[in-house]
């Protein structure tokens, strides 16, 4: 029975994973002295950018800008490079479609699989209104897309409700993901990366900081007032900048989505293999050890010659060595000196107004994909081992957990009862610790997206529990093209307007309380974990107790 429990957890490491994909380079801009009014302010069409003019295309509330390089293709001598400054062009380069996504084995939502490296592509949404002359510059909003490090894309992400409604405009970005983006091997440390390895997709994401720095007042848009972005990776990513030397001054302001730093992911130790790993930055011993047994399996085991011998391999040969898991950023070194955490609790990173939030029912989605890899939801009387060993507890935890989340609480199905018990302990409790880390130093505005009729993707749901506020649940409300299966109601039109205020009002000043309608948001304070739970309908819109909804208090008796 336990080797059965060790195949169980396996495969939903396996499984977890992939269901998230069911998010210096000042030598690549000049500095950020505005960009002259270009000559097209009458043609809308048409915006100047530091390395040439593009023709996008206008619409009756927005503009739109597609597939501009912010970097020169990671190529050849290249890969594993810190970002180049993109090329010049002469002419009007056309910006009517995005370029292509990042090199990704697996479908992701809304992107299929991709073997690209020439991909560092980013879009530009802007109010109609909005042009390089105006007096009063717009605030930027540049997203950071999730999948788990493993893949996603920006182009996924309509951003014309959230630009025309918040008067905003909103960068969406490619950058380079698994082992482009994250290997952290220490023979590519040097020559072209201009940081130690493991990082690039990071060193990525301020690259594309740079150019809006640079080329934002040629869409009217203002470098002095720019808000970071993201969720899931996106908003692990996020976090990073703000402890990352190389991303200080850059951004304003940071709304972190289902991404905390303190973000608990359940490998129980001594069954994972080489390649299991978290989406939180990890040491750089342990990602270079990781990045060894990848070029070994790859076949580029001899450290003399594993450079060359990597950089040689074809795209499909390094996403397989990786496997399933994926890899994540490193910390210890480099453009990540120290953990984030750490530099959190510490608060050694950069002062700015902070959003930072989960949904309701987190691992619904994860625990849809394990269901699905597993044939089925996993017979009951398994359901006490598993999950103990999943969260690597004693016996005399475990039998506490599993009083506390008993399957009689949830109709009998096991999915449900994990679904609820790991949201809790990885993704909520940390987030309490994190909205508390923060809230010591800065602003911070915490949430809880609570719409727990949310619509699911596309693929049919789950027919025996409800997938809820499930992760990733929130962004259809942000963005259009957001990959749901059906379309909003009238009462989640309402919500995805006010949420849209929010997080709008939040880009122009720091706070979300802009001039709407919806109920008032309060800052975060450690002595009440009170959180904003957004939900449709009348009252839909509350405060509530994070810690307490979620059981915090139990888990940190369990130590």
């Amino acid at each position: 029975m336990k080797n059965t429990h060790h195949k169980i957890i396996n495969r939903l490491r396996g499984t977890l994973t992939r269901a998230v994909c069911l998010a210096t380079a000042a030598v690549l801009t000049a500095c950020p002295a505005a960009v002259a009014a270009s000559s097209q302010d009458g043609d809308p069409t048409v915006v100047q950018t530091r390395t040439g003019a593009i023709r996008g295309t206008v619409h009756e509330d927005h503009r739109l800008f597609q597939g501009i390089p912010y970097a020169a293709p990671p190529v050849g001598a290249l890969r594993w490079g810190s970002p180049r400054p993109a090329a010049a062009w002469t002419g009007v380069r056309d910006a009517t479609r995005p370029g292509q996504a990042c090199a990704q084995d697996q479908d992701f939502i809304g992107d299929k699989p991709s073997m690209a490296e020439d991909c560092l592509f980013l879009n530009v949404t802007t109010p109609r209104h909005v042009k390089a002359s105006d007096a009063r510059p717009t605030p930027v909003m540049v997203w950071i897309h999730g999948g788990g490090f493993l893949g996603g894309s920006g182009a996924i992400y309509g951003a014309e409700r959230l630009a025309a409604k918040g008067d905003v405009i909103v960068v969406t970005f490619n950058y380079r993901l698994n082992a482009l983006g994250f290997l952290a091997h220490p023979a590519l440390d040097g020559g072209p990366a201009r940081h130690r390895s493991g990082n690039f997709g990071i060193e990525d994401q301020q690259a594309v900081l740079h150019w809006v720095r640079a080329n934002a007042p040629a869409f009217g848009g203002d470098p002095h007032n720019v808000t970071i972005f993201g969720e899931s990776a996106g908003g692990m990513s996020s976090c990073a900048h703000l402890t990352a030397p190389g991303s200080r001054g850059l951004f304003h302001r940071v709304i972190m989505q289902s991404g905390p730093c303190t973000l608990r992911w359940p490998w129980a130790p001594g069954t994972a293999g080489p390649q299991a790993e978290t989406w939180r930055p990890k040491p750089r011993a342990q990602a270079q050890k990781q990045a060894i047994e990848i070029a070994t399996a790859a076949g580029c085991g001899d450290l003399r010659t594993a450079a060359a011998c990597l950089r040689a391999k074809p795209v499909s040969a390094l996403l397989k060595a990786v496997g399933p898991h994926g890899l994540a950023p490193t910390y210890g070194g480099g453009v990540l000196p120290e953990d984030p955490v750490r530099q959190l609790a510490s608060g050694r990173f950069t002062r700015v107004p902070v959003m930072h939030g989960i949904t309701r029912d987190e691992h619904v989605t994860f625990q849809v994909g394990f269901d699905a890899e597993a044939g089925g939801p996993l017979p009951a009387a398994e359901y006490p081992a598993v999950l103990g060993n999943f969260l690597d507890l004693t016996k005399q935890e475990n039998a506490k957990v599993i009083r506390r989340y008993p399957l009689r609480d949830y109709r009998g199905s096991t999915s449900w009862a994990m679904a609820a018990t790991i949201t809790d302990w990885a993704w909520a409790c940390p987030a309490v610790e994190m909205n508390t880390l923060l809230s010591r130093h800065v602003p911070t505005y915490a949430f809880e997206f609570a719409d727990r009729t949310a619509p699911w993707f596309k693929q049919a749901p789950p027919q025996s529990y409800p997938t809820g506020a499930y992760h990733a649940g929130e962004l259809q409300y942000l963005f259009s093209r957001a990959y749901a299966g059906r379309a909003l109601s009238t009462a989640q039109q309402r919500l995805s307007d006010q949420m849209i205020g929010y997080w709008t009002s939040f880009a122009h000043d720091g706070s979300p309380n802009g001039n709407q309608t919806a109920p008032v948001w309060p800052a975060y304070r450690p002595s009440d974990h009170q959180v904003m739970s957004l939900a449709p309908g009348e009252g839909g819109i509350t405060t509530v107790n994070l810690d307490r909804e979620h059981h915090c208090g139990f888990w940190r008796s369990l130590g």
